[in-house]
């Protein structure tokens, strides 16, 4: 019998959980043989490079949500990279210490929290948690009372899911940036990918080309049609290697005021580049990082590409227009 797919939100969710709950880091073998989403395809004593792919790329998500994912060497054998120890400071992944609650905030948070113990874990990630203890893995406190700052899933994820696994098409209304209405939509569902945060689906359209959508764009209901053909391949890791050539061809240079909060946070971004005021960012999404630049106001100048400026200001403009 065929083992359902673990999710991609919970399988990064239980990586989270298990890496917050050592104080000593994981190491990579542990982490796919132990954490739910990676022990269901762990081979032990086999090949799991794919499954190693798939952790760094969690890596990379994790982190670019927020996550002060670290990796530390083994005490006794620094520099070498099977050894290498993953782990989630605690300290740095809760609430600042200025952040407080009234008393009727706190009843309620207590109240959420109740429910979130008795159903934010999984069977299968409690399992995972306990054959971590197994393995002399152990938590000072319990783990349950971390919340996931993981995205939620896009309201069409799940429609899109089933699509995909039932081989069925799929149409929906798709609003790109700077049009006033949406398009109409007929493709076959091939893969939903997550790259940077972002869900974004892989499709073949009635032509055969294949595309991709950004599922935060979708507007209204997706329907389904018949059930077609899937075209044959490994058509998520072909979404997210095309994913990953856009980011790498478009290339954006910023002028950023020292010391300000729009230094700090774009220095810290993937593949980010520095010299003094100077800060190069790859992207793959330009309405994306123009949303994110504008948000700087004057902390950043965009000083190429010319596009890229122009939305920025753009934004600027609107703001500034509705605010008089």
């Amino acid at each position: 019998m065929t083992q359902a797919a673990v999710p991609v939100e919970e399988r990064l969710f239980s990586l989270v959980l298990a890496l917050l709950a050592t104080e000593t880091g994981l190491t990579k073998n542990e982490i796919l043989s132990t954490v739910q989403g990676y022990r269901q395809r762990f081979k032990s004593g086999g090949d799991n490079a794919n499954l190693e792919r798939q952790f760094e790329r969690d890596k990379d998500d994790i982190r670019d949500l927020g996550v002060p994912l670290e990796t530390l060497d083994s005490p006794g054998d620094p520099g070498n990279n099977q050894t290498l120890r993953y782990r989630i400071p605690k300290g740095a992944y809760e609430l600042p210490s200025d952040v407080a609650f009234s008393p009727e905030e706190t009843a309620l948070l207590n109240l959420a929290a109740m429910v979130w113990r008795e159903g934010s874990l999984s069977g299968e990630s409690r399992r995972a948690l306990l054959k971590l203890r197994s393995l002399g893995v152990t938590a000072d406190e319990p783990v349950l009372g971390y919340a996931p700052r993981i995205r939620l899933r896009d309201a069409t994820f799940d429609p899109l899911d089933a699509a995909i696994r039932k081989s069925l098409r799929v149409r929906f209304q798709y609003l790109k940036p700077g049009e006033e209405r949406a398009t109409d939509r007929d493709v076959i569902p091939l893969a939903l990918v997550q790259y940077q945060g972002r869900w974004h689906l892989s499709a073949e359209e009635l032509d055969g080309d294949r595309k991709v959508f950004l599922l935060r764009r979708i507007v209204g209901p997706v329907t389904t049609g018949k059930a077609v053909p899937m075209p044959e391949g490994d058509h998520a890791a072909e979404a997210l290697a095309g994913l990953e050539e856009v980011w790498e061809r478009n290339v954006a240079e910023l002028d950023v005021v020292p010391g300000s909060d729009a230094a700090t946070r774009l220095a810290n971004r993937d593949g980010a580049e520095v010299t003094g005021n100077r800060v190069v960012l790859h992207f793959v999404d330009l309405n994306i990082l123009a949303d994110e630049l504008s948000g700087f106001g004057p902390e950043v100048l965009v000083l190429s590409p010319p596009a890229l400026r122009d939305v920025v200001v753009g934004r600027l403009q609107e703001v500034e227009a509705a605010h008089g």
